[in-house]
């Protein structure tokens, strides 16, 4: 019913920069949640940043001042701006959408290295 598509990981050096873009489809409903999540290896997976459609952010402290993330509604998109990513910051990251009717949807992940 929704699909989420993320692009824009890869392999960053400390103190570097990426944008991470994830477009939803399907049946997407103007009231809705979006966000992002990362699973490191060994660990569970974690709340990044999420943005309603009203446009409030809520962020995890350890991303809070480094890592952005906005929304463009008409395309039902998503977006992670993340500057002065540490090696901590390596992990697959996962574009959420949580709405009324069709619950909870993920995409499939991208990965994220931040190594010298």
């Amino acid at each position: 019913q929704v699909q989420l598509v993320e692009s824009g990981g890869g392999l960053v050096q400390p103190g570097g920069s990426l944008r991470l873009s994830c477009a939803a489809s399907g049946i997407i409903y103007s009231i809705n949640t979006m966000g992002w999540y990362r699973q490191a290896p060994g660990k569970q997976r974690e709340l990044v940043a999420v943005i309603t459609s009203g446009g409030s952010t809520n962020y995890a402290d350890s991303v809070k001042g480094r890592f952005t993330i906005s929304r463009d509604n008409a395309k039902d998109s998503v977006y992670l701006q993340m500057n002065s990513l540490k090696p901590e910051d390596t992990a697959v990251y996962y574009c959420n959408l949580n709405q009324q009717y069709t619950g909870t949807s993920w995409g499939q992940g991208t990965q994220v290295t931040v190594s010298p």
